[in-house]
């Protein structure tokens, strides 16, 4: 027996959620968070403490201190 076909807006207030879940997907690898790009010009004091735990003094420093 074949089926009738219903117009969405016809049919039930629960046949037509089912029928946009369905049709609906997901986001997959993407994600949906929005992103900002920082203000290099605003300071940031995380970024400053960085600087200095990344400095690491040569050899070459001490003997110019100690000279």
């Amino acid at each position: 027996m074949k089926q009738k076909c219903i117009p969405l807006d016809k049919q039930s207030r629960r046949k037509q959620k089912e029928q946009h879940a369905a049709q609906r997907r997901g986001w997959g690898s993407i994600n949906p968070v929005t992103r900002k790009v920082e203000n290099s010009k605003i300071y940031n004091r995380k970024k400053s403490k960085q600087r200095w735990q990344e400095f690491e003094p040569g050899f070459g420093f001490f003997i110019w201190c100690f000279y």
